[in-house]
Parts: C-alpha cells; sequence; structure tokens
C-alpha cells in the first residue's frame, strides 16, 4: 500500500506534504516496493510519466521475440495513447511536427505487443514485432555504428534500398 494510503495517527490518509517548487511523488515512484500483481491506475501513470518541456519521452523499440533493439524514437501523450489503443505503434516526429505511424511511407509497421515503463518514468521500451527494415537505411536496426577503440564501423547491410522503401 503506498505511504499516503496508509493511516495516520487520526485513521484518515496521509496527505503529502511538499516543500514549495518540490514535485509531490510520482505514483511510479511511490509504488516501487509494492507486491508483484499490484494494479496502478493507467491514467495516473500517463500524468505522472517524465515528459520533457516539449512533451515528449523516449521509446525505445525491442523486437519482441529475439530481444533485438531496433530503434529509439520519441512520443506524445497522442501518440502513447493511440499506440495502446490501436495497438500500431505511433510516434512524434519533431522534424515533421506531427505524429508518425510507423510504417505509413515505408510499409514497415511495427505492431505493438508489450509496453514497459522504466523505474523512473522517463523512458518507455516497446516490445514490438517489426515488419521487414525498422532503420530508414533499409537496415534491421537504427544502431549500425560499432564503436571499436577509435573508431565508428558500420556493421551491417541494409536488407533494403532505402529508394525502394520510399519510393524516392
Amino acid at each position: 500500500m503506498p505511504f499516503s494510503a496508509l493511516p495516520n495517527h487520526r485513521g484518515r490518509a496521509w496527505t503529502a506534504v511538499c516543500l514549495p517548487g518540490e514535485k509531490p511523488m510520482s505514483i511510479l515512484k511511490e509504488n516501487e516496493h509494492q507486491p508483484v500483481g499490484t494494479q496502478l491506475p493507467l491514467a495516473k501513470v500517463l500524468d505522472d510519466l517524465g515528459w520533457n518541456a516539449d512533451g515528449l519521452i523516449p521509446a525505445i523499440a525491442q523486437q519482441f521475440d529475439s530481444g533485438e533493439v531496433l530503434m529509439m524514437a520519441w512520443m506524445n501523450r497522442e501518440a502513447l495513447e493511440e499506440t495502446l489503443r490501436t495497438g500500431r505503434v505511433c510516434y512524434y516526429s519533431r522534424s515533421r511536427g506531427r505524429l508518425w505511424r510507423k510504417g505509413e511511407s515505408s510499409g514497415q509497421v511495427q505492431r505493438l505487443e508489450s509496453l514497459r515503463i522504466d523505474c523512473d518514468g522517463d523512458t518507455l521500451l516497446l516490445r514490438v514485432d517489426q515488419t521487414g527494415p525498422a532503420c530508414h537505411t533499409g537496415r534491421r536496426n537504427c544502431f549500425f555504428y560499432r564503436v571499436d577503440d577509435d573508431r565508428a564501423i558500420i556493421d551491417s547491410e541494409p536488407l533494403i534500398d532505402p529508394e525502394t522503401l520510399y519510393g524516392k
């Protein structure tokens, strides 16, 4: 049970008191020591996520069955809610300034298998089923630069030519 739900000496729930400028404890932090199976209201969890000043949160996409890390992108609340509602992954494109449904121009969609939130509530892990390459370069994942000593080495070939993917 979260501390705030425990009765005080008068039999009432404690009320969180914050000093000026302090942020109240998030629902995630408040419940991190609860037993397996503890359920939290999703709307409150989403409210308490670590959205940055632009209203975005980093989202890491991982292939659900192999564990391969595919890409990192940004989500705003609208993109996250759409993803949860439809099962098709939607991100927020900072360069386009709008929602970006993965695969809308390439056909290389991501279907959400499960979503995880890190302990601090400031990063999302999307376990997805990726159709084809995840990277705009035509590679399976976006992490094809391997750092080795004093250089970065390209260590994978594109699966498909980006011009074929995007019709350029």
